[in-house]
């Protein structure tokens, strides 16, 4: 019976090496991967610049914002809002991408309705989709990220000279628009006056694909897009997200905040 047993034993120990061997490597081949998670409510609930209360129905959370800064800017020159929020540029902002002189560009705020439907158990995307060109998700004040070109594969170049204080511009709305020439304020770059009240490397808000974007700084850090994936992201542990996330950075450096598409699956958004 011995001589029986031995063989026996040895080949069960052999397929459990070899199927507990099978399932680690599996295992190791997504180590790379952003570990799944689900964002909570108290997270979003950082996003205060919103027109209505932050849900979250069927794995996505709803944002809707109306789109006005907190801040104040030479793009409130002849708007409403003149008295309480208009100031001229300042030629001292810490905006290191101005070329030249500041070129105010003809738009004006104004008041949107926009709403974000965003993933709220983001994961990696089988097929990463690219950024378009408008809203590609919401800063903590309500304002739309931009991708980080002018116009279809147009470099910042140029654009960048229109950027206020706080880093940010309108774009046109459509014909008939408030003012005729009003426009939908956004960030293509760091906004200045989150980091300024927050810190560099707090949560600035959410990509449409669900994925946080942090400020330039990380453990201490500044962050450059050499220390970033082609996203413009990687895996590591924030302040909300102690056991770590997949998450977006701005940088001073192209492309700013996102890089050839977003990590996840983006949801929607709508005006």
């Amino acid at each position: 019976m011995k001589n029986l047993l031995n063989p026996f034993v040895f080949f069960l120990g052999l397929s459990f090496l070899f199927f507990g061997c099978s399932s680690s490597d599996e295992e190791g081949n997504g180590s790379n991967a952003a570990p799944s998670i689900t964002i909570p409510l108290e997270v979003y609930k950082k996003v205060y610049g919103t027109t209505s209360e932050i849900t979250i129905q069927a794995g996505y959370v709803y944002i809707n914002t109306n789109g006005v800064p907190d801040h104040k800017s030479p793009y409130f020159k002849d708007t409403k809002w003149h008295d309480a929020k208009y100031e001229p540029y300042d030629a001292s902002n810490p905006n290191k991408f101005h070329a030249g002189s500041f070129n105010m560009n003809p738009n004006r705020v104004s008041e949107l309705n926009i709403s974000f439907k965003i993933p709220n158990s983001p994961s990696k995307a089988s097929t990463n989709a690219p950024t378009s060109m408008g809203p590609i998700g919401v800063s903590l004040n309500g304002i739309p990220f931009y991708n980080q070109y002018a116009g279809p594969n147009q470099p910042l170049t140029r654009e960048i000279n229109s950027f206020d204080n706080y880093n940010g511009h309108p774009a046109p709305l459509s014909p008939g628009g408030e003012n005729g020439s009003s426009g939908r304020y956004h960030y293509h770059m760091e906004p200045f006056w989150l980091t300024a009240n927050a810190s560099k490397d707090a949560l600035l808000g959410f990509l449409l694909d669900g994925f946080p974007v942090y400020g330039p700084e990380e453990g201490g850090k500044t962050i450059t897009s050499s220390d970033l994936d082609s996203y413009h992201g990687h895996t590591a542990t924030t302040k909300e997200f102690p056991s770590g996330i997949y998450h977006y950075h701005t940088t001073g450096d192209a492309p700013y905040i996102n890089g050839s598409g977003y990590y996840g699956s983006p949801g929607t958004v709508s005006e």
